[in-house]
């Protein structure tokens, strides 16, 4: 009966993935102690899951773990920030709430920095929104996103569909019902792809072979791992070099200035993103943030696995050390950390290794940007005093004043009703100081 309950969590049906949630939080008898972990930065299945997790899902593996908090992060959609929001609430998780996409900065157009192979491509986010519901005047840029995101899939479908015949995919029969919400992502095509070719062959292996021009000794063993077998297929029709690759360019993507004004005038907060330090562009690190600050950047986003977890040691020691760099950078910058591990390709953590010893000395600044994102997430949500409020403009006017407030408050607030009461006790009229006294 559990186990069915936790699968309907993943169903496309949001009334069923509700009713689920109900039916396990009237027969969960258990408490799971809170531990010293988080996840900021986990993709739903309104873009991609790896596990295929709703948002709904996502809000009970964190209760059932007994994690400090979950953020979930989507690409170019904030399909599931509603659904998270209140499962949290139900469940009584610290939950925030982001979006992901990609944007063009002309300053570095000459030089890459956390897009792979395209000099100038970077990605980019929003974080602690409060709904998916936007105001009217930036709905344009949100739809404008999602349209740009589904014309790329398409062209490359298009592309692919030539060289694969006689496998090919429709893109709305074969791909659009693998979402949701239509929002698909090249995980969903790849998906699509392997389905084709094994309808269309009875032993796809030497079809593969042929199409992507690799020994077929090398991908019969590959074939029965299929996130594996996925990751070849997509290095070598859908990247850099591959016969899908489009090339972006300035037009591609939306301009940083457009994605900046719809986070804003959803109360969120725009914030920059960092990969492994080790491009041109992540090499001048301080010129990018500098830049980014400028137009409106107030945190920072690190994916610490893949900075630590390397099996080389020297390029391990190397890229450790450019992730403690980066975070002192952070914090010279005033800028709170958001981390986790992405959770959209196969084999990534549901959570972070805290007590490796690479990142036991970085707990705290990411545990601080954690309280952070939480604190900022409830003001606002509850009372409508986030980060982004005059409120805070007027009573808090600087980026170090807005950080030590929401993460002081995010420490404060317990995430479950009386932790909402305690808040609604406030107003505007009330002083950030008068708030944290009250609070304590």
């Amino acid at each position: 009966m559990m186990i069915d309950l936790v699968s309907q969590l993943n169903d496309f049906s949001l009334s069923r993935r509700t009713q689920a949630l109900e039916a396990l939080i009237a027969a969960d008898n258990c408490s799971t102690a809170e531990q010293e972990v988080f996840n900021l930065h986990c993709h739903t299945f309104f873009s991609f899951n790896a596990y295929g997790y709703s948002p709904t899902a996502l809000a009970w593996l964190a209760k059932q773990r007994g994690f400090k908090a979950l953020g979930i992060v989507d690409f170019d959609v904030l399909d599931g920030v509603d659904e998270f929001l209140e499962a949290c609430g139900r469940v009584a998780v610290r939950g925030s709430a982001g979006m992901e996409t990609r944007v063009y900065i002309p300053e570095f157009s000459r030089r890459e920095i956390n897009s792979p192979g395209e000099p100038g491509i970077y990605y980019y986010m929003g974080i602690g929104f409060t709904s998916g519901q936007v105001p009217t005047d930036v709905v344009p840029i949100l739809r404008d996103m999602r349209s740009r995101a589904e014309q790329r899939n398409r062209v490359m479908v298009d592309r692919i569909n030539a060289h694969l015949a006689p496998v090919t995919i429709d893109y709305d029969r074969d791909v659009i019902p693998l979402t949701p919400a239509g929002n698909a992502t090249e995980r969903h095509l790849l998906s699509a792809y392997v389905r084709a070719a094994a309808d269309h062959f009875a032993d796809p292996v030497p079809f593969w072979a042929g199409k992507l021009n690799l020994p077929e000794g090398q991908v019969r063993p590959q074939f029965t791992d299929v996130p594996d077998f996925q990751n070849t297929i997509r290095a070598k029709l859908m990247k850099r070099g591959g016969v899908g690759y489009t090339q972006p360019g300035p037009d591609t993507f939306p301009s940083l200035e457009e994605v900046n004004r719809l986070v804003i005038a959803c109360g969120a907060l725009p914030c920059a993103t960092w990969l492994d330090g080790m491009s041109a562009g992540e090499q001048a690190m301080e010129e990018l943030l500098e830049l980014l600050i400028a137009r409106g950047a107030v945190a920072l986003n690190i994916i610490p696995d893949r900075n630590w977890n390397i099996a080389d040691p020297e390029l391990r020691r190397r890229k450790a050390k450019k992730l403690y760099d980066v975070v002192e950078l952070a914090q010279k910058f005033d800028l709170p950390l958001n981390i986790g591990t992405e959770m959209n390709s196969p084999g990534q953590k549901l959570v972070d290794d805290f007590d490796a010893p690479e990142l036991v000395p970085l707990r705290e600044p990411f545990l601080a940007g954690a309280y952070f994102i939480y604190g900022h997430t409830r003001m606002q949500r509850v009372l409508g005093l986030g980060y982004q409020s005059d409120w805070a403009k007027a009573q808090l006017p600087t980026r170090y004043e807005r950080n030590d407030f929401y993460t002081r408050v995010g420490r404060l607030v317990s995430p479950d009703q009386a932790g909402t009461g305690k808040l609604q006790q406030f107003t505007s009229a009330h002083s950030p100081a008068e708030v944290l006294k009250k609070l304590s």
